[in-house]
């Protein structure tokens, strides 16, 4: 048999073959010693695999060289026969007696693999994995059984079903949320001499609430409670049944010249029911006429109320005036209601954004509210070309905003009023008082000031230093050293040297009593520089002993 027809047997294993052999099979050939010269050519012609020393490192291309080499060795054999026993002057016996010589190899080869039962197969072929399985034991000195899984192929099958599994397990988790309905823009065309202007408005009832406050209750405040709140004095003369609340929506909020406010929000009352009326930008270059209205409505209203409005808003509409060339309508006294709140609610230290306050003061939780941070992008995907349902939500997020800024007023007016102070946060209580005492009230200060001490500990002890203060401004220095030692009790250990210092001060100045004085001033070392420390108990020391001679 030659080269030839042994390679074309070898090769009836491969795609195309009548009997097809399994994958990553080849056939086995017994292990018969080259030649040394045909075995250095079969080196030279098939480069060796490096072995390889470290376990589970058997591949299937290092068992395939290996028995293309035996393939190889025992073609070169049978040759090297042939030539020997055949020729030129051959006879037909010695071809015959070779026939049968090979064929009794044949026989001997298949009783040995056979006997080896190492994954070898009755059509003379063997798998490749059983074959490295096999390698594989006997590297590390142990017998692998036939067909026995691998480990690591197990342990990567359960690993890829636990990645599935969870990967299925997260799928289930994210709830697919249905789309919104698509909602046509809840705004009208409207002619006005200016041109054409697209408006939404709305009527709210007087009874109308946002969240616990009624809006109605914007119209009962009083002017000098008003101005006072806002430490704005121009505010006294305001009739506050002719305000114009005011918010806007823009492409940004960076301000200048790039920033548009394409939704300008405005609220009036109507008696005492509440109009919210919405001017619309459906595209540049159409601001003049929404200006134009703007500006008639500003011009029978006695001032404005915003949130934020003094550094932003009115800003932003006045620049967007001169930039359309509509004459900027005459300024009006501005109520601006976040100054307010910072003042009021700076003691929760949790700040003053407007729908924090209305969850926290009002207790009106929006439910679905875009974002604001989304609305520039919103507005610009409707000028590509949206239905403008997408839109629907800012419109009611700026009625919302309008509400809130009737709401707010009035509640905060009503709470400065000093009634029902014993409801109050104490840190509110606190607030008001403080502003109170900007404003030069000092009777409500001090009713604040004492409600607030009711609740002790840091509050408390700020509220009685006020009210130490008031008392001391007023000439009740005996109440005013009383709201200092009240405010001691409440200290903690190391945080009473500044009402050591206020005690001092009252005694000897005020109160003219040196030695307690004097008791005071030594507990007041930690707050005063070891200098004007030293000089203040010599000073009382001379003091009292002049008193003494």
């Amino acid at each position: 048999m030659d080269l030839k027809r042994k390679l074309s047997r070898l090769s009836s294993a491969g795609p195309g073959s009548q009997a097809r052999a399994p994958v990553n099979t080849v056939a086995v050939a017994p292990a018969v010693e080259p030649p040394a010269v045909e075995a250095r050519a079969l080196d030279e012609a098939v480069p060796r695999v490096p072995p390889v020393e470290e376990a589970g490192t058997t591949t299937i291309a290092e068992v395939l060289v290996q028995a293309l080499r035996k393939r190889l060795a025992m073609d070169g054999e049978s040759e090297a026969a042939h030539d020997v026993g055949g020729g030129a002057g051959a006879t037909e016996e010695a071809r015959v007696s070779e026939s049968g010589l090979a064929d009794e190899g044949a026989q001997a080869r298949d009783a040995r693999l056979v006997d080896e039962g190492a994954g070898a197969r009755t059509d003379g072929l063997v798998d490749l994995r059983e074959e490295a399985r096999r390698r594989f034991a006997a590297k590390r000195g142990g017998a692998a059984e036939p067909g026995a899984p691998d480990p690591r192929v197990e342990a990567l099958r359960q690993m890829l079903s636990f990645w599935a599994e969870r990967q299925g397990t997260a799928s289930a988790r994210k709830a697919v949320e249905p789309l919104p309905e698509p909602r046509a823009l809840p705004v009208e065309a409207r002619s006005t001499p200016h041109g054409t202007v697209h408006v939404a408005e709305q009527l709210y009832p007087p009874e109308h609430r946002h969240g616990i406050a009624p809006v109605a209750a914007a119209l009962d405040v009083e002017a000098r409670l008003v101005a006072g709140l806002a430490l704005h004095p121009e505010l006294e003369s305001v009739d506050f049944t002719r305000m114009l609340m005011l918010d806007t929506e823009t492409t940004g909020l960076a301000g200048g010249t790039g920033t548009v406010p394409f939704l300008v929000g405005l609220g009036w009352f109507e008696g005492r029911s509440l109009r919210v009326q919405q001017l619309f930008l459906r595209r540049m270059g159409e601001e003049a006429p929404m200006l134009r209205l703007l500006a008639e409505r500003m011009a029978s209203s006695s001032c404005l109320v915003t949130y934020n409005g003094k550094s932003f808003d009115w800003p932003l509409l006045r620049t967007r005036f001169v930039l359309n060339r509509v004459p900027v309508p005459k300024e009006l006294p501005h109520l601006d209601l976040l100054h307010c709140a910072r003042r009021v609610f700076k003691h929760r230290g949790e700040g003053a954004r407007l729908v924090h306050l209305e969850s926290k003061v009002l207790g009106h939780h929006r439910v679905g509210d875009v974002d604001g941070s989304l609305i520039p992008e919103l507005y610009f995907r409707f000028l590509r070309g949206t239905d403008g349902s997408e839109l629907v939500p800012v419109l009611e997020h700026n009625q919302k905003d309008l509400l809130l800024l009737a709401a707010l007023l009035g509640d905060l007016v009503r709470r400065f009023q000093s009634e029902g102070t014993e409801r109050q946060d104490p840190r509110d209580l606190l607030g008001f008082a403080q502003v109170a005492e900007r404003a030069g009230d000092a009777e409500r200060a001090l009713t604040f000031a004492k409600a607030a001490a009711e609740s002790g500990g840091p509050v408390g002890i700020e509220a009685l230093v006020l009210a130490s203060r008031l008392c001391r401004r007023s000439g009740d220095c005996e109440t005013a050293v009383a709201h200092l030692q009240r405010a001691l009790t409440f200290a903690k250990p190391g945080q009473g040297a500044v009402l050591h210092l206020s005690l001092t001060k009252l005694y000897e100045h005020s109160l003219k009593d040196l030695p307690r004085a004097l008791h005071h001033a030594r507990l007041a070392a930690p707050v005063e520089l070891p200098a004007d420390h030293q000089l203040r108990l010599e000073r009382l020391e001379r003091r009292l002993s002049r008193q003494g001679a």
